[in-house]
């Protein structure tokens, strides 16, 4: 089971603690972690998940493998910049967004037209596709459920 962690990179303190415990809980589920790996949300959620010994995929957007942070497992550079986010998206089968920026939009918006599931952390509220989750354990919970159903 792979689940995306989808948010801006750069983040506050706050929602880098929300990141890493979303990333520890896709790890102690025994889901793989799928990231664009750079900083930020990507990061913190990458940290959290190693910490629980889990699986992390960066989907970079240049051509170097040392561009990935530091916790992400298996790098695949694509040099596709922000186009990176279409393969962010198809590589995952639900998606968590913490809060974010026009990039996240841009992951939230494609994955909504791909059909796949939208799990919302102080993230873009822009319709009710996006479903809502309180915590972190809360939107990873919500996360595989809607995977298990085949949504």
């Amino acid at each position: 089971m792979q689940i995306g962690v989808i948010g801006a990179g750069t983040c506050s303190h706050q929602t880098a603690s929300l990141a890493y415990d979303v990333g520890k809980f896709i790890a102690k589920n025994r889901a793989s972690l799928v990231c664009g790996g750079l900083g930020g949300v990507m990061e913190h959620a990458s940290r959290g998940a190693c910490d629980a010994n889990g699986l992390t995929i960066g989907i970079l957007p240049g051509f170097e493998l040392n561009d990935a942070n530091p916790y992400i497992k298996i790098k695949i550079p694509t040099g596709l910049s922000h186009a990176r986010n279409i393969l962010v998206v198809r590589s995952s089968m639900a998606l968590i967004a913490v809060e974010g920026s026009y990039g996240t939009l841009s992951e939230i918006a494609i994955a909504l037209k791909l059909g796949k599931p939208v799990i919302g952390l102080n993230t873009w509220n822009i319709g009710p596709e996006i479903i809502k989750a309180k915590t972190a354990d809360d939107a990873v919970k919500k996360a595989i459920r809607m995977i298990q159903k085949g949504t």
